[in-house]
């Protein structure tokens, strides 16, 4: 007869020690992209030229020497010579003071416009607010740079001028973004709990609708401030903007694009300057843009 002592011992599976629910997750820290710290060191340099021009070229962006007209990019000129013997690496850094003032001057016109227009068109009745948003849509169906050569057309060439063409051919695009977040701000249960408490409507917006909205709004800025300086540079091309001897980008294009075959620098560095600009702010706008909508940690 046998007898059993005891239960058989039997293989124990390894459990994992549960992780204390108090004890904060550690966060995962993301490493900044390399095309991401390209584009700020280009940023801080750009503002650098546009600030303190003097720091980085010394010279008269106007001083003419026309024994050295149309040199070539060497030691004394890094990037060469105009046809009137002026520095170009100096106009292009001075330059950059322009065109940045221009782009941030539009920029700032849609940004205010487009947040009180939009708000207007998302706190307003029906009527009113389809009006406006087909308003919003039909100005949105013309390109940039034709809207903003219509408004040039009437009000005439000059950098004021450009400026608020830029400025109102780039509002529709954010006073759409802030319509859209104004519909979804005023249909929250915190604004609606608001209300019933008798909150008076400009408090209301002041305290609860307005900084709600104003979210996605510097994303759409630093992006918008690529395409205005863009906008800049082509309307100035073509004449409508800054005139010359004035070292903006556009018109220094504009300059150069008849000497293209002696003296390519005269055009495709102030055109890599331009590409730079708008690319960079546009790697650090989508960046902020991933950031704000909560693809990245």
């Amino acid at each position: 007869m046998t007898v059993t002592l005891g239960p058989t011992p039997t293989a124990v599976a390894a459990v994992p020690l549960a992780t204390d629910p108090s004890t904060p997750a550690r966060p995962r820290r993301s490493r900044p992209l390399p095309g991401l710290l390209v584009a700020g060191a280009y940023l801080v340099l750009l503002v650098v030229a546009a600030v303190l021009p003097a720091l980085l070229a010394p010279g008269d962006p106007l001083a003419a020497d026309p024994r050295a007209a149309l040199a070539a990019p060497d030691p004394a000129h890094w990037f060469g010579t105009d046809q009137l013997g002026r520095d170009v690496w100096t106009r292009v850094v001075h330059g950059a003071g322009h065109s940045l003032t221009i782009g941030l001057a539009a920029t700032g016109i849609a940004v205010t416009g487009g947040v009180l227009l939009g708000l207007l068109a998302g706190l307003a009745h029906r009527f009113a607010d389809e009006t406006l948003s087909r308003s919003f849509d039909a100005l949105s169906a013309f390109p940039l740079l034709l809207l903003a050569l219509l408004f040039i057309t009437v009000t005439g060439p000059g950098t004021a001028s450009l400026v608020v063409a830029i400025g109102i051919a780039t509002l529709p695009h954010h006073a759409r973004v802030v319509r859209g977040q104004t519909l979804l701000v005023r249909r929250a249960g915190y604004v609606e709990q608001a209300v019933s408490f008798g909150l008076s409507r400009p408090r209301l917006v002041w305290r609860h609708v307005l900084p709600n909205v104003l979210g996605p709004v510097p994303v759409l800025a630093v992006i918008g401030l690529g395409e205005a300086v863009l906008a800049a540079a082509g309307l100035s091309f073509l004449g409508l903007g800054p005139q010359p001897p004035s070292p903006e980008w556009g018109a220094m294009l504009s300059e150069g694009r008849n000497y293209l075959q002696v003296a390519w620098w005269m055009t495709v560095l102030p055109g890599a300057a331009v590409t730079a600009t708008v690319v960079a702010l546009t790697v650090v706008g989508r960046h902020w843009q991933t950031r704000f909508d909560g693809r990245r940690p």
